[in-house]
């Protein structure tokens, strides 16, 4: 069994459903001190954040993400236990074995054949694991950041072990993400009898024209790096349950993905105007989940795609799609950014599952991009 398959599965057989973190950053420190890191541990609240750091010049080299996973399921609908990692037919089996244990494991096995090969590697290695990335956010990653700005611990570059890949490991590498800015609406009418609408004010018929013009807005075009700004209804109700009673309230929850064409504010007060012209009685609240971010290429990204390259002998494709990741909260000090981890198929599915024999590849990818940036040529 190679070193990476298993340090993935003692990670999966560890059930940190978020924000628990169950031993395994414990786990991941004592593998980084035999290496020479010096360990720091960060807790916020209910949270445990992992600082790991080898050396103390720049340029710093990072190595990013999480132990916390997204609840099961009915586990019963599994077919091996979602927290007892299986093999079977080439696949390892487990909640995490693809978002994202494997790419943690990758990253430690990778770490530890780079220092025994370069002890004096150039630079700082550093490890920043959080058990919060699929809950709030809001102890994690983001609180750890704060923590090394203030004290002027600069980033130069982060590689975010995030399922990035579509077809097989490294076909593609995120290296930027959309913003997300979610909203809760309430529109308010008046409670009645269905018989009597005159005597009520239905919210639902009453925001039915705003909805479909929110539908059809167009918010920008996007850019070459960007996919056009999309708007979502996620959940809305209105009612008691009874057929004969007018709805008093209705409340709308929805989410933008957005592009770097448009800002977060741009998007409140659009959707304010429609809402305002359509003259409803309403209260809105804004959530700003993170800003887009754009890591152009440079030299992260050159040594990610070198090191793919010289791995797997493809190229790579660079994308700025899907969902939100803790990269939103590093970006932001200056720091280049990409994503690079397994297969993204079966991510907060039952039956999650990642490539065994990809494992050692993408571990081999990360090592080669540790040679790209921390060894002189």
């Amino acid at each position: 069994m190679s070193a990476t398959l298993e340090l993935a599965k003692e990670l999966i057989a560890r059930p940190s459903v978020t924000p628990d973190d169950e031993g395994c950053q414990l786990l991941l420190g004592a593998r980084l001190k035999a290496l020479g890191f010096s360990l720091e541990s960060m807790r916020f609240d209910e949270v445990d954040n992992l600082w790991a750091r080898r050396g103390d010049q720049g340029p710093l080299l990072v190595f990013a993400g999480h132990t916390d996973v997204v609840p099961t399921g009915p586990e019963a609908n599994w077919q091996f236990p979602p927290f007892t990692p299986t093999k079977h037919e080439g696949q390892l089996y487990g909640r995490g074995a693809a978002d994202m244990k494997s790419s943690i494991a990758a990253m430690v096995t990778a770490c530890e054949r780079f220092v025994q090969q370069y002890p004096q590697h150039a630079g700082s290695i550093g490890f920043l694991i959080t058990s919060d990335e699929e809950g709030p956010s809001i102890n994690g990653t983001v609180r750890v950041v704060e923590t090394l700005e203030k004290r002027e611990e600069k980033i130069d570059w982060c590689l975010v072990g995030e399922p990035s890949s579509t077809d097989k490991v490294g076909d593609v590498i995120k290296n930027g993400r959309r913003g997300s800015l979610g909203a809760i609406l309430s529109v308010h009418g008046k409670q009645g009898h269905v018989a009597y609408p005159h005597l009520a004010k239905n919210p639902v018929h009453l925001f039915a024209p705003a909805l479909q013009e929110l539908v059809n807005s167009e918010w920008d075009q996007g850019n070459e790096h960007f996919p056009p700004t999309t708007f979502q209804i996620s959940n809305i109700h209105a009612g008691t349950g009874a057929n004969n009673v007018i709805p008093g309230e209705l409340e709308v929850q929805f989410n933008f993905r957005f592009s770097t064409e448009v800002t977060d504010a741009q998007l409140r007060q659009q959707v304010e105007t429609i809402l305002d012209k359509h003259a409803l009685d309403y209260d809105i609240n804004w959530t700003l989940s993170g800003q887009p971010f754009l890591t152009p290429e440079g030299e992260l990204v050159e040594a990610v795609q070198q090191a793919i390259e010289a791995v797997a002998g493809y190229p790579t494709r660079l994308s700025t799609a899907g969902g939100t990741s803790d990269g939103r909260f590093i970006a932001p000090t200056g720091a280049q950014v990409v994503e690079l981890g397994p297969l993204n198929t079966t991510i907060h599915q039952i039956d999650e599952h990642t490539d065994i024999a990809e494992l050692d590849t993408l571990s081999a990818i990360y090592e080669q991009i540790l040679v790209n940036l921390l060894v002189s040529k």
